[in-house]
């Protein structure tokens, strides 16, 4: 809620002393109106809270009433003296400002609710340059590493495949082995085809399962683990192909056997 300045408080504190002031003052000269009345009517209704002029409406009516039963003949036979003895009822206090405009004091807003004029942040940059330079130097990094890579790991180009002279055991360049890995476990259609393409396929539509507007690493815990599952599933397919498959492309063990991939 909106807080109310402290000097309006006080003004509206005084402005409502002021009325029950007022109203105070009314009330006495009302009861100091019956008792003069009651003294000189005679009657005992002095002592009761009603209004004189409401009495003496009452008064009247009945007057009216019973010189209307009468035939109209008694309808002016109000005593003179009840009647002058009435005191005319005091007007009721209008709070008014100055110059007579009624004052109303209905709420107090800020400026802030009706116009903004302060700019608020929001967790939004623009495409360019902010994500096109990190995407960018990500590609580079990821360049300068697989060339450097390609340096030190040797993924030749060898001679014509010849029929009568096949190696054992024969295994394709280190980028390609989990793939091959993957012919040993499944039927070529799905080792080739339908593995390699639902995994492609995950990581397209990942952006638009996960519409998470962050760009914080901690708060994209579903990307993350998408791209890294996809990653670590490929990476072990890889060494195996490479470290652990000997003649016949069987299962060995380096240590044992010794390492059937040229480095």
């Amino acid at each position: 809620m909106t807080e109310i300045p402290e000097h309006l408080r006080k003004r509206a504190q005084q402005a409502r002393e002021k009325a029950e002031g007022a109203a105070s003052t009314d009330t006495s000269a009302g009861a100091d109106s019956g008792q003069a009345a009651a003294a000189g009517g005679g009657d005992g209704e002095g002592a009761s809270k009603i209004p004189a002029h409401l009495l003496q409406r009452s008064k009247s009516a009945k007057d009216r009433q019973a010189g209307g039963s009468a035939g109209g003949g008694t309808a002016t036979a109000v005593a003179p003296a009840a009647a002058t003895a009435v005191a005319p009822a005091a007007p009721v206090p209008s709070m008014t400002g100055p110059a007579g405009h009624t004052q109303r004091l209905l709420t107090v807003v800020k400026a802030g609710s009706i116009q903004d004029i302060k700019a608020k942040p929001i967790d939004k940059v623009h495409t360019w340059p902010h994500l096109i330079i990190v995407e960018f130097g990500a590609a580079l990094l990821m360049t300068v590493f697989v060339t450097i890579f390609s340096i030190f790991v040797n993924a030749p180009l060898l001679r014509l495949a010849d029929v009568n002279a096949t190696p054992n055991p024969s295994k394709a360049p280190w980028y390609f082995l989990g793939l091959q890995e993957l012919l040993t476990m499944f039927h070529p259609m799905v080792a080739g085809v339908t593995i390699p393409g639902m995994g492609l396929f995950v990581l397209m539509v990942a952006p638009y399962i996960d519409k998470n507007p962050k760009n914080k690493p901690e708060d994209r815990k579903f990307a993350i683990t998408v791209f890294t599952v996809f990653m670590m599933f490929w990476a072990v397919l890889v060494l195996i192909g490479s470290f652990f498959r000997g003649p016949g492309f069987n299962f060995v063990f380096p240590w044992v056997e010794g390492i059937f991939f040229d480095l």
